[in-house]
């Protein structure tokens, strides 16, 4: 594997439409020329497989959580042996930024690819490196093409990534910004005489988590990450974050729950007091799969997942990844 690092370039990014113009011509000459802006998933695997017969020690992504999915998936599709799969290092430029702030390498810009030639050419062992396990999403009727991505989920949160894409949001709201607009909307329909009874009965799905079927029949919420850390100190999940290796941290909330705006502000805050972790309505832990049953979609890092022709989706805890971060 040579000593060296590629760029795969999302133009489409939200920080990226304004960019540097200097910024991929320095990037062309610090990479050797491995820049690349595929248009399309099919480009990309091209691509990826290309370099699969000439491997580079660090693959850098300049985008949003979309774009890091998308090029993990190509690359969970290639050719490429996993045991020998470069390191990422991920520039956060998105519309959503969850996995940059959690394994981002923290810079962004002509800065961030001079510090990432340094210290690539100095070498990277294991020590330089995080490592996480992303979400693999299986469907009958698309083999060959799961999709990999960090933040999931139905339900409400399904629901509140829908008021996220408004166009008013995404394109005229920094994201922070935009989560805790998305929240408060979300939120507000719980207020709503209207909206209040279709949010809180939840979806109906057929959970089944590692074999073993859930007796949940509707769920106000159901979340899996394969991350450790969110935003603002944010942990809907009372299971500690260093576990992840053994699976995904997952939060099942059964439709209708009790005392659900006192529980929101403690998970919001990382915190599941003892109450929550006794109920039968509020239930988290780490999981290696979790396959669903149901007619709604399942949301990716913002992405939109049907079922399966089956009318089943399954997600599991994918191959270690190694990233790169300051």
């Amino acid at each position: 594997m040579q000593n060296c690092f590629a760029l795969i370039y999302n133009p489409q990014s939200r920080r990226n439409i304004e960019a540097d113009p200097q910024y991929l011509e320095q990037a062309r000459a610090l990479t050797h020329g491995r820049v690349y802006a595929p248009q399309s998933l099919d480009e990309l695997r091209l691509l990826i497989e290309r370099m699969a017969a000439n491997p580079v020690t660090c693959l850098v992504i300049d985008g949003g959580d979309g774009t890091v999915g998308t090029v993990l998936s190509a690359l969970y599709a290639s050719s490429w042996p996993r045991a020998s799969w470069p390191v990422i290092a991920v520039l956060a430029s998105g519309n959503t930024n969850l996995i940059a702030a959690d394994v981002g390498f923290g810079q962004r810009g002509v800065e961030a690819l001079h510090a990432l030639r340094d210290r690539v050419q100095a070498g990277l062992t294991s020590t330089a490196l995080t490592w996480r396990r992303p979400l693999v999403v299986t469907r009958a009727g698309h083999e060959g093409r799961d999709v990999l991505g960090f933040f999931g989920g139905i339900g409400a949160f399904a629901r509140g990534v829908d008021i996220a894409h408004h166009p008013g949001i995404l394109r005229n709201i920094a994201h922070d910004m935009a989560v805790v607009l998305t929240l408060m909307l979300s939120l507000s329909k719980l207020f709503s005489p209207r909206q209040r009874k279709r949010w809180l009965d939840g979806v109906p799905c057929g959970l089944v988590r590692d074999g073993t079927p859930d007796s949940f029949e509707r769920h106000f919420v159901l979340l899996c990450t394969g991350l450790q850390r969110l935003p603002h100190g944010a942990w809907p999940f009372w299971t500690e974050p260093s576990t992840s290796d053994e699976g995904m941290a997952y939060l099942d909330v059964a439709a209708r729950p009790r005392r659900l705006l006192m529980a929101i502000w403690h998970l919001l805050r990382g915190r599941a007091p003892s109450w929550m972790r006794r109920s039968p309505q509020y239930r988290s832990g780490m999981a290696e799969s979790l396959h669903l049953k149901m007619k709604h979609a399942f949301v990716l890092d913002g992405e939109i997942l049907e079922p399966g022709t089956d009318g089943c989706l399954t997600i599991t805890a994918g191959p270690q990844i190694s990233f790169l971060c300051q």
